[in-house]
């Protein structure tokens, strides 16, 4: 089983996480400054392979209601263009709070640090997508008699 990466993408900045190799633990790994789409997917590319990744999650932005907005459409347009260029799949998951999430978890360890949050927020995403996917099926209810 590969790893999978997960992306939180801006407009300035890429962060970006990595699970382990059992798809348990997600982590930090770099931030990807954006300076053009083919330097990104360069990197992107030389990532995948150094770490032997097999499924790519970037987060989607979306309103607290579930609504998606420019941003979110934006997102979807890059994810689009991104998967057309690397050799994994590519999904969408919901990043509600990811940001906020990653703040707070920083704030825990005690950290102070004024880096950007990008690649916390990331991890935040790949956990909850990660997380998502061990979960059991949700079982049917017996019918009634």
């Amino acid at each position: 089983m590969g790893r999978v990466m997960a992306l939180d993408l801006g407009e300035k900045r890429i962060g970006v996480a990595l699970s382990d190799p059992t798809r348990t633990i997600a982590r930090p790994l770099t931030i990807l400054p954006r300076t053009s789409r083919r330097a990104v997917v360069e990197a992107l590319r030389r990532l995948i392979t150094e770490h032997e990744v097999e499924k790519i999650v970037i987060g989607l932005p979306r309103s607290l209601s579930g609504a998606e907005g420019p941003q979110a459409q934006w997102v979807r347009r890059e994810a689009e263009a991104l998967a057309r260029r690397l050799p994994v799949p590519v999904v969408l998951w919901d990043e509600r709070l990811s940001t906020v999430t990653a703040a707070a978890y920083r704030a825990l360890r005690g950290a102070r640090r004024r880096e950007p949050l990008d690649a916390e927020a990331a991890a935040v995403i790949l956990q909850d997508y990660l997380e998502a996917q061990r979960a059991p099926e949700p079982r049917e209810d017996p019918p009634s008699e």
